[in-house]
C-alpha cells in the first residue's frame, strides 16, 4: 500500500493510475458539494416553515457552494476544471441521489439527516489521503456538515411530532433517501474502490464504508421511532 505524501508540486511525477483516480475522485467531490444546493434551493427557500428556517437553508446552500470552490481549487492544482458541474442539469450529475428535485420539507430534513450524513463519510476517507493538500480542508468542512446533519436531524424529529400524517410522509422519505443513500457508496466489489485504498486515497473501501454508515443510521431510525427499509429493495449498487 502507497503510504507517501504527495504534494501538488510532485502530482505529474505520480503513476498514470494515481493521477487518473484522484483527478476523478476530486471532480465527483465536486459535484456532489454543488449537487445539494442544485436539489433543493429552488423549492426550499422560498417554502421553509419560517424565516428562520429559510435563513439555514440558505446559509447551508452557501456553505455547500464554498465546500464546492474548495474542492475546484484542488482540482485546478492537478489541471482538472470542474466548473461544468455547476451548471449541467442535475440529470446529469456523477451520483444518482442528486439526479432530482426536493420538493417538500419532509424529503429537505430526511436528505439532510442522512445523505449529509454520507457526506461527512466522503470527506472522512480522506483523513490520512496521500494528496497532502486535501487534509488541511477537512475540519472546517466536515464541521460544517455536521451542522447539516444535526439540521436534518431536528427537523425531521419536530415533524414526527405533527401527526399521523406528516409521520407518513417522513418515513417515505427515509424509505427513499435511504437506499439512495446506500447506493451513494457505489458497488461493494468495486475494483476501484480496491484501488483508492491502495493508493491511500481513500481510507476504506466502498463495502466497508457502507456497513459502518448502517450500523451508524439504523440505530437512530429505530430511535425514532420510524421504519428501517429493506436494504436491498430498490438498491442499484449491490
Amino acid at each position: 500500500m502507497f503510504t507517501d505524501k504527495v504534494e501538488a508540486k510532485d502530482f505529474a511525477k505520480m503513476d498514470p493510475e494515481y493521477q487518473d483516480l484522484l483527478r476523478r475522485i476530486i471532480t465527483i467531490q465536486s459535484d456532489c458539494e454543488i449537487g445539494g444546493p442544485h436539489l433543493y434551493v429552488e423549492k426550499m427557500l422560498p417554502n421553509a416553515p419560517t424565516k428562520l428556517d429559510q435563513l439555514l437553508v440558505a446559509r447551508t446552500a452557501a456553505e455547500e457552494v464554498d465546500h464546492y470552490r474548495k474542492f475546484a481549487r484542488l482540482a485546478g492544482d492537478i489541471g482538472v476544471d470542474v466548473s461544468f458541474v455547476l451548471s449541467q442539469p442535475n440529470q446529469k450529475r456523477y451520483v444518482e441521489a442528486f439526479r432530482g428535485t426536493i420538493t417538500t420539507w419532509e424529503d429537505f430534513a430526511v436528505f439532510g439527516f442522512l445523505i449529509d450524513r454520507i457526506g461527512r463519510y466522503q470527506l472522512e476517507e480522506f483523513i490520512g489521503c496521500t494528496y497532502a493538500p486535501i487534509e488541511p480542508l477537512l475540519p472546517d468542512i466536515i464541521n460544517e456538515e455536521l451542522g447539516h446533519i444535526d439540521y436534518g436531524a431536528t427537523q425531521t424529529t419536530e415533524l414526527l411530532t405533527k401527526g399521523d400524517e406528516s409521520r407518513e410522509k417522513v418515513q417515505k422519505a427515509i424509505d427513499t433517501w435511504y437506499i439512495k443513500g446506500l447506493d451513494m457508496f457505489g458497488r461493494s466489489e468495486s475494483r476501484r474502490s480496491e484501488r483508492y485504498c491502495h493508493w491511500g486515497i481513500k481510507r476504506r473501501t466502498n463495502a466497508q464504508a457502507r456497513d459502518a454508515y448502517m450500523k451508524e443510521v439504523e440505530p437512530l431510525i429505530k430511535g425514532m421511532g420510524l421504519k428501517v427499509p429493506d436494504p436491498l429493495k430498490g438498491r442499484k449498487y449491490l
